[in-house]
């Protein structure tokens, strides 16, 4: 086997954009800009966003072994966590604070709504794009909600972040959880394929 390493294939991602539409929207083609239903959630810190994936097992026992004889997998879940600098963005506070889009809709520069008592179940689907370079990752969710939310701080010395968690289920017609495009910019990656 050849060796394969080429520092081009690391990825720094230099910016991390989040757009939000209503469940099950269809992906953007390729790396277009969505656009349409698609909403920007605006900034995020320099951290970025933390994609996870939780896998639960259980072991099957037998008599007769002091090792399981089968691991089955039960779940596997998915989620997004980012921490969002634009409190006041019309799509960041509908999601942290679980009242639909239209909740947020000024009629005179102003708006009041009241946080549900019980949480809603409001789904939606979600495009995360990452760069570096040519270099592109998309994930593209047709249907998540908001499972953590961290806590508000509003403060003098930072901006007033907004944490959160999404969790991603299948879409209609069971489509996957999570798709993943990938844009190698132009880098050669033949040389994993021979």
């Amino acid at each position: 086997m050849s060796d394969t390493r080429n520092a081009d294939l690391t990825f720094g991602a230099v910016d991390f954009i989040a757009y939000v539409a209503p469940r099950d929207t269809a992906a953007p083609v390729g790396f277009a800009d969505p656009a349409g239903a698609w909403k920007c959630a605006g900034w995020v810190t320099t951290a970025g966003g933390t994609f996870a994936i939780a896998d639960e097992k259980k072991d099957v026992q037998a008599a007769g072994s002091l090792e399981p004889i089968r691991t089955l997998m039960t779940r596997s879940t998915k989620t997004m966590k980012a921490v969002y600098q634009e409190a006041l963005n019309p799509v960041v506070r509908s999601l942290y604070d679980n009242v639909p889009l239209s909740a947020l809709n000024p009629t005179s520069g102003i708006v009041s709504y009241n946080l549900p008592d019980k949480p809603a179940d409001l789904h939606y689907a979600f495009v995360f794009d990452t760069m570096d370079g040519l270099k592109r990752n998309r994930f593209y969710m047709p249907n998540g909600m908001v499972t953590e939310r961290g806590d508000e701080q509003a403060q003098t010395d930072d901006v007033w972040p907004v944490e959160m968690t999404f969790t991603f289920y299948k879409g209609a017609a069971l489509t996957p959880a999570v798709h993943r495009t990938i844009d190698y910019g132009g880098v050669d990656v033949s040389g994993f394929f021979a």
